[in-house]
């Protein structure tokens, strides 16, 4: 069987998606233990997981910027499939979770650390504990802070680590790459309320044909639907503070590769015009001098979500972290 039919038959396919959705996806979704966590600072993370008796296999989802654990349903149901419980949970500032701006569409952040802070409290909270194999999978912006749980948190637990797209960089003109995190310090000191940074405003979804994330026209719309469905899970663009944390904490992953000493594998979207491919290489090229256990994979002709993309990019990607985590 060719690896091709292999994926088709493993995971959900755009031919069945909306069948799919409607029916299995949906009923898996309707089992879902789900809550929310209060942080010290009196914040709360929505959290959700699904489980069964027989599992041996836990799988923590983080998941990117603007989204939240509801977007992943199929993701997680093609992960329940091959015997995973799956843990995941949202963001503060987004999702179901607290909401940090008077703009409750602005992406905003204090301190990205306060990212980590909550990934280490809700994997202490998470029964991990108890699988034999414990491994994250972790999008864009989760990418920056799983791989910053990782490099900061040596006891952490975990076996294995899965990155699609991360964000160890952001698709700026490269002109204005030494100058971002200065400029957008600058202008969070001007602003004392939370302001967007510059070209950024509230949520506003781009028409299929133009939009920089998928290329599966099944998916995109769903989760279009989905976010009118729950209004509530809209995020537009970043404030300034989020821009400048962001940016300091893409560039200590790629310092601190020293601290990764676990199985890692990257997953590259070859047309990705969200997050700097070539700061995924050269975070990569500077893991493999301590790491032997690095892999990376580079989808052609993929754009930023992988993880929703065409079949024939998800496919490959999907297999791809799956055989890795079946290593």
């Amino acid at each position: 069987m060719s690896e091709t039919s292999t994926a088709a038959t493993l995971y959900t396919q755009e031919s069945n998606f909306e069948q799919a959705i409607q029916a299995d996806i949906a009923a898996l979704w309707e089992t879902r233990d789900e809550g929310y966590f209060s942080t010290k600072d009196n914040k709360q993370l929505f959290w959700c997981s699904l489980t069964h008796p027989k599992h041996n296999k836990a799988l923590l989802v983080v998941n990117g910027r603007i989204e939240s654990a509801w977007k992943y349903q199929e993701l997680f149901y093609d992960f329940y499939q091959q015997g995973y419980d799956v843990y995941s949970f949202d963001h503060r500032g987004q999702g179901l979770s607290t909401h940090l701006a008077p703009d409750p569409q602005m992406g905003h952040i204090i301190d990205f650390d306060d990212y980590i802070n909550d990934m280490d409290d809700l994997v202490s909270f998470f029964p991990l504990s108890r699988y034999q194999q414990r491994m994250i999978l972790a999008h864009s912006m989760g990418g920056a802070i799983a791989t910053r749980y990782i490099q900061t948190h040596p006891d952490h637990g975990f076996d294995k680590i899965a990155l699609s797209a991360p964000m160890y960089g952001v698709n700026i003109p490269w002109y204005f790459k030494p100058l971002a995190i200065t400029v957008s310090q600058i202008m969070t000191a001007l602003y004392p309320t939370p302001t967007y940074a510059p070209g950024y405003q509230s949520y506003a979804p781009k028409p299929f044909e133009i939009n920089p994330l998928s290329q599966s026209r099944v998916r995109y719309q769903w989760f279009r639907r989905l976010y009118e469905d729950k209004p509530e899970l809209k995020i537009g663009g970043p404030s300034t503070q989020w821009v400048w944390q962001g940016l300091i904490a893409a560039k200590q992953c790629i310092q601190q590769t020293r601290q990764i000493s676990i199985p890692l594998l990257l997953v590259q979207a070859g047309e990705d015009k969200i997050v700097c491919n070539d700061s995924q290489i050269k975070f990569v090229h500077k893991l493999q001098r301590t790491n032997p256990k690095v892999q990376s994979l580079t989808i052609n002709g993929a754009k930023h979500e992988v993880l929703f993309e065409s079949d024939q990019y998800r496919n490959a990607a999907l297999s791809a972290i799956g055989a890795f985590f079946n290593l």
